[in-house]
């Protein structure tokens, strides 16, 4: 696997737009839409929240029933969530829009929100950006920066990532962008996720590969508890590599694999350590687990603790806080074997071991945690499974942003 720059437009075929339709922002891009050239095969994982937003509902259906999908459209600021029949009503709207402008079938578009819940749509704001982003849209990969950005909430900067593997002589690319900072939690979190590739892949085993995957990137992030009404992941393929298709069992397949997990997590961490107010990713590492549930079980306790979000905030080597965290997960383990270690780029201390304090500095835990990326890392010593889970830290700045959220 290569890694390389962009993102949904990196793979052959794909086109990308973010054009300002002043939805709710009127200082910014605030739509985008991918398209592809060709119709793709797709796959897709939604929010674990009962209360599901309009375009979840809407999406869910194409994954599930319609054969081929070719274009999503996205709007920043209303999440047309909680908003009825007239929501879902503008899904269809935004959908018909897009295809007598595309030229492609109305259930072959999907469509995707982030914003505020409650508020309906301004659907002729919405309609008029259609037509625009048709016009916009470009291959190139600025044209999927712009995309990027255009999708963006209280995010501070646009989230991709891309790479390429050989499938026989043939290069497959897949790229991706997702925007998420705030009201996320596991499983899935308020986030938007779109991953292009090119790969011949059919839908059920790419759909196979995706739901396998996500466990481990996506729905290990967490920012602040909260799981999101309009969390979306979807994934196109659309075939336009023209690699001899590949096969589950294969040495292509787990390239495959390798590649999605690289994007998936690329664009889970940048989610994390751009949280709302966020100053430092922090990392819950678990290794020594019994299972790998287990070990998923643990190491999300720590990463969604307040208290030990607020210690990588302190710069506190309160090592309490995660031991705490991992008491309540729910997993059975000995705290007597468990070990704790803090460590960032600035170095590694051990902080637990033995059922008690180990010897510290403060000092130096102190400058281990005052890195931009922290990780605390839990040995359970109670087998070979590892887990790890992807947040921030908690600051004044997320009561500040989320207290005054909709105005």
């Amino acid at each position: 696997m290569k890694k390389m720059a962009g993102g949904v437009t990196a793979p052959k075929g794909f086109e990308a737009a973010g054009v300002e339709a002043g939805i709710k922002y009127k200082d910014r891009k605030d739509m985008a839409m991918i398209y592809s050239q060709k119709p793709c095969v797709l796959a897709g994982s939604f929010t674990s929240n009962v209360v599901k937003a309009a375009p979840v509902l809407w999406d869910r259906k194409i994954v599930e029933e319609s054969p081929f999908g070719q274009a999503v459209i996205v709007n920043a600021g209303i999440a047309n969530a909680g908003t009825g029949q007239e929501g879902y009503a503008y899904c269809q709207r935004t959908a018909s829009q897009a295809a007598e402008a595309l030229g492609i079938p109305e259930d072959g578009v999907l469509v995707a929100s982030t914003g505020v819940i409650g508020m309906q749509l301004p659907i002729e704001k919405i309609e008029a950006g259609v037509l625009k982003l048709a016009q916009a849209k470009e291959a190139s990969l600025e044209a999927g920066n712009q995309a990027a950005r255009a999708i963006m909430t209280t995010d501070t900067r646009p989230k991709q990532a891309a790479a390429e593997i050989q499938v026989g002589d043939v290069t497959v690319t897949l790229g991706g962008m997702c925007k998420g900072s705030g009201m996320i939690h596991p499983n899935m979190c308020t986030m938007l996720a779109f991953v292009t590739t090119d790969a011949v892949i059919s839908k059920e085993l790419l759909a196979k590969a995706v739901k396998e995957d996500v466990v481990d990137t996506f729905n290990m992030v967490s920012v602040d508890g909260d799981t999101s009404t309009n969390d979306t992941l979807l994934v196109m393929a659309n075939g336009m590599a023209e690699n001899e298709e590949i096969k589950e069992g294969t040495p292509e397949y787990e390239a495959f694999r390798e590649a999605l997990h690289y994007i998936n997590e690329s664009l889970a961490k940048m989610m994390a350590g751009d949280g709302e107010g966020a100053t430092a990713l922090f990392e819950a590492k678990v290794v020594g687990a019994a299972t790998k549930e287990e070990a998923r079980k643990l190491s999300k306790s720590m990463v969604s603790s307040s208290l030990c979000k607020a210690a990588i905030y302190g710069h506190d080597a309160n090592w309490g806080r995660f031991l705490c965290a991992l008491g309540y997960s729910g997993v059975k383990f000995d705290p007597e074997k468990t070990e704790l270690f803090f460590e960032s780029s600035q170095g590694k201390i051990q902080v637990y071991k033995d059922g008690m304090t180990a010897p510290y500095s403060e000092e130096e835990a102190t400058r281990i945690l005052s890195d931009t990326e922290v990780t605390v890392l839990a040995d359970m010593k109670m087998g070979k499974e590892t887990a790890t889970a992807w947040g921030c830290d908690l600051t004044y700045e997320y009561v500040k942003i989320n207290a005054d959220y909709r105005s």
